[in-house]
C-alpha cells in the first residue's frame, strides 16, 4: 500500500525489488494522483480544525480557494462527519478521525484511492456511510480503488478482484470475488482469512456467572473538558465480560478511561470495592500507576500511546519489572504471551515498526503480563485475521473464567457474541 502511494521511507521500512509505475511514472512523482487513508487515523491528522484538515491536501495541490471549500463540505457530508468546520480535531473520537482522514482524501479527488482498513473503528452506520461514500467517488470519478482489509464482506459489492497475501510472503489467491472466496473459501479460512459464510471458532466458557462486585459507578458524569454524558450507572464484577457499545463519539473510550482510573469523573464517582482496592483508597483515580498494574489494566484505542521500549520483549517486561518480579518468573510469562499472540518471531523488533494488528496484540499482551483483576480494552480485535482473533478471544475467555473482569469498548459484533456476558450500550 505504501509503495503504491510512493511513501516508502527507505531501507529501514524493508527491502524492495522490481519496478512500480503509475501512469507510466513512479508513484512518488504522481503528485495528486494518489490518495492514501492510513491504518492509524491519528497519524493522518495534521491541523487543529476539521475544515482546515480536510482542505490541507487540496491546498497543496493548488486547487482554487472557492472550489476547496465546496469540496471540503461535500467530502464531510459524504463520510457522515457531522461537525462544524471549526470543530477541534483533538476532540474527535477514533472513529470520527477515520472519517476525517477519508474526507481529506476524497476532497483531493485522486485517480487512485488507497484505503488501509478504513472502517476498523467505525460503528455499523459509519461503515455503511463510508462504503457508500467510496462507492459514489469510485463511480463518479472513475478512480481505481484498492482496499487493504481483513473483513472483506463490506467491500465485496465494490471490488472486481480479490488478492490474498500469505503471511510469509507470496500470494495465496488472486481472482474474482466468486473465484477466490466461494471456490477457495474453505482453504483460505484455515489460513486465517476472514471468509464470509465460514463460522468463527468461539471459546467454550467454563463459568456461566461472575463473582463478587469489583467496581461500581453511580450517577457518573464523564468527559474531558466538559461533561459528555452524565447519570451513567455501571458495575463490574469478577469473572464477567462487559461490552461497551454505541456510535462513534458517544463516549465509549472516555467511559473506559474513567472506569480505569485514568480520567477523573466530571460528576459522581467510580468506587472500587475492598476486593479490588486491597487496602487503598476506594477511588481508582487516586491510585499510583504501580497500584493500577495488578488491579486495573488498560489497552488504549491507539496502541502506540502505551509503548515505552525499543523491543517487543522489553515492552512486555515493563509491567512485571515495575512489580519487581524475579527474573525466573518474568521469562515464562513473556514467552507464553509471545507464543499465544503470535509475536515470538518479533521479540527483538521495535514496537513502532509492527503492523497495526501486531501493535494491537502487543498492547493487549502488555496488560496481560501483570494479570490485573480488571482489564479495560478499547477495540482489542482491531486489525486481526480470523486466526489471531480466535486466539485473542480464547485467551481473554480463559482469564474471565479464572476470575478476571473484562470491560471491552468495541464495534465488533462477533466479539460481543463470542465473549460478552452483558452489553452496556451508549
Amino acid at each position: 500500500m505504501a509503495a503504491l502511494a510512493g511513501v516508502l521511507g527507505g531501507d529501514e521500512e524493508g527491502e524492495a525489488s522490481g519496478e512500480l509505475l503509475l501512469d507510466g511514472v513512479s508513484p512518488a512523482r504522481s503528485r495528486g494522483r494518489v490518495g492514501l487513508v492510513l491504518q492509524d487515523p491519528d497519524s493522518q491528522v495534521i491541523l487543529a480544525r476539521v475544515g482546515d484538515d480536510v482542505a490541507f491536501g487540496c491546498e497543496n495541490l493548488g486547487v482554487p480557494r472557492d472550489e476547496i471549500w465546496s469540496r471540503v463540505s461535500s467530502a464531510l457530508q459524504a463520510v457522515g462527519l457531522d461537525v462544524s468546520l471549526d470543530h477541534p480535531t483533538s476532540q474527535l473520537s477514533g472513529g470520527q478521525k477515520q472519517r476525517l482522514a477519508l474526507a481529506g482524501v476524497l476532497a483531493m479527488q485522486p485517480g487512485l484511492l488507497l484505503l488501509d482498513e478504513p472502517t476498523a473503528n467505525l460503528d455499523a452506520a459509519g461503515i455503511a456511510e463510508v462504503q457508500n461514500a467510496v462507492a459514489r467517488v469510485a463511480e463518479t470519478s472513475g478512480a481505481t480503488l484498492v482496499v487493504v482489509e481483513h473483513r472483506v464482506d463490506v467491500w465485496l459489492p465494490l471490488v472486481d478482484r480479490v488478492i490474498v497475501l500469505a503471511a510469509g510472503g507470496g500470494v495465496l489467491a488472486d481472482g474474482t470475488p466468486t473465484d477466490v472466496l466461494a471456490q477457495q473459501g474453505r482453504h483460505l479460512a484455515t489460513q486465517g482469512v476472514w471468509v464470509p459464510g465460514f463460522a468463527l471458532q468461539r471459546p467454550n466458557r467454563v463459568r456461566a456467572h461472575g463473582g463478587g462486585q469489583l467496581l461500581a459507578a453511580e450517577s457518573l458524569g464523564i468527559g474531558r473538558s466538559s461533561i459528555l454524558r452524565d447519570s451513567l450507572s455501571i458495575s463490574v464484577s469478577a469473572g464477567e465480560a462487559i461490552a461497551v457499545t454505541g456510535p462513534n463519539g458517544a463516549g465509549k473510550s472516555t467511559l473506559g478511561l474513567t472506569l480505569a482510573g485514568l480520567l477523573p469523573p466530571r460528576s459522581g464517582a467510580v468506587v472500587a470495592r475492598a476486593e479490588l482496592a486491597r487496602g487503598l483508597a476506594p477511588h481508582p483515580i487516586r491510585w499510583k500507576s504501580r497500584d493500577l498494574l495488578t488491579r486495573i489494566g488498560t489497552v488504549f484505542q491507539d496502541p502506540e500511546h502505551q509503548f515505552l521500549s525499543s523491543t517487543v520483549r522489553a515492552e512486555l517486561e515493563v509491567g512485571p519489572r515495575a512489580l519487581r518480579l524475579p527474573e525466573a518468573a518474568i521469562v515464562p510469562i513473556i514467552d507464553n504471551l509471545l507464543s499465544r499472540l503470535r509475536l515470538d518471531h518479533l521479540a527483538e523488533a521495535n514496537p513502532f515498526t509492527l503492523s497495526g494488528g501486531e501493535k494491537r496484540r502487543l498492547s493487549v499482551a502488555t496488560v496481560l503480563a501483570t494479570a490485573p483483576q480488571i482489564l479495560v480494552l478499547d477495540e482489542p480485535t482491531f486489525g486481526q485475521d480470523s486466526r489471531t482473533w480466535t486466539e485473542l478471544v480464547a485467551l481473554l475467555a480463559t482469564l474471565i473464567d479464572d476470575g478476571s473482569a473484562v470491560v471491552v469498548i468495541t464495534h465488533d459484533a462477533d466479539f460481543v457474541a463470542a465473549l460478552a456476558d452483558r452489553e452496556f450500550a451508549l
